[in-house]
């Protein structure tokens, strides 16, 4: 596994901004004992490229956060796939502020600039097939926001303790069009998309009904969705990682990379 930080000057954004990326190792499950596969030099040049997760933060979070908290480097590395963290700040992933130069665009950061950015620099895939949009949290709000406002860019979504209504005073700042109950809607009245979603929740959650009720609208919209209450867990840690690695086996993938199965750690 090799973890990059990055600190770039977005274009989008008119400033500095975090981000952490992990790409697999070049190494494979069927190996020889120098971990190389028999008869095969790796190299880190790729003529295969890998399918990547675009995992967004909650609430008080960064780049760096979800590397603290949960195994998700481990789990990248396992199952051959690319994770990219960025700093959203507490921004809920979308336009703030009318202002050309000085208003934060997370919005539009995450919609052009960061894939422009991430399939320019490393080797991921830039197949729809093989790009996947996760979060908890604030990070699941943003997901759907992102997820359920352009279904033709992601295979599918993952959305852990989401809260799919807007705190009152964050109503006002938003575009309605952004609005996810407004995505769902519009979601009802197209028809179903062929994206997957995946959602997750503790019992224990003051967002557990919300994300319930948001299931049974996503699915009455002829929405695939999984969804997994988990028994016991509140709002916290312990339960996302267990959640992200759920998410990552449960992938719709056709990679080259997910016939290899879990490599040996």
């Amino acid at each position: 596994m090799a973890k990059f930080t990055c600190n770039f000057i977005s274009y989008t954004l008119k400033r500095a901004i975090d981000i952490t990326v992990v790409i697999p190792s070049v190494t494979f499950p069927e190996s020889c004992g120098d971990g190389n596969i028999k008869g095969v030099i790796p190299k880190h040049q790729k003529e295969e490229k890998y399918p990547v997760l675009y995992l967004l933060h909650g609430v008080g979070n960064d780049h760096a956060t979800w590397n603290a908290y949960t195994n998700i480097e481990l789990y990248a590395e396992e199952r051959n796939i690319a994770v990219v963290m960025i700093s959203g700040e507490n921004k809920l992933y979308v336009n703030h502020g009318d202002n050309a130069f000085m208003g934060d665009m997370f919005y539009d950061f995450i919609e052009e600039e960061l894939p422009d950015f991430i399939k320019g620099m490393f080797p991921v895939s830039h197949r729809v097939e093989d790009t996947y949009l996760a979060g908890l949290s604030m990070g699941a709000l943003g997901t759907y926001v992102h997820g359920l406002g352009h279904p033709e860019k992601y295979r599918a979504i993952g959305a852990f303790s989401a809260g799919a209504s807007l705190p009152p005073t964050e109503q006002d700042r938003w575009d309605p069009e952004c609005h996810p109950q407004y995505l769902i809607q519009k979601l009802q009245e197209n028809g179903v998309k062929g994206m997957d979603i995946f959602m997750g929740c503790g019992d224990a959650d003051p967002l557990f009904e919300g994300c319930e009720k948001t299931v049974e609208q996503l699915r009455a919209c002829g929405e695939n969705v999984t969804w997994v209450p988990v028994k016991g867990y509140q709002h916290e840690w312990r339960l996302w990682d267990m959640l992200v690695e759920q998410f990552l086996d449960w992938l719709p993938r056709t990679d080259s990379f997910s016939k290899l199965g879990k490599r040996k750690i």
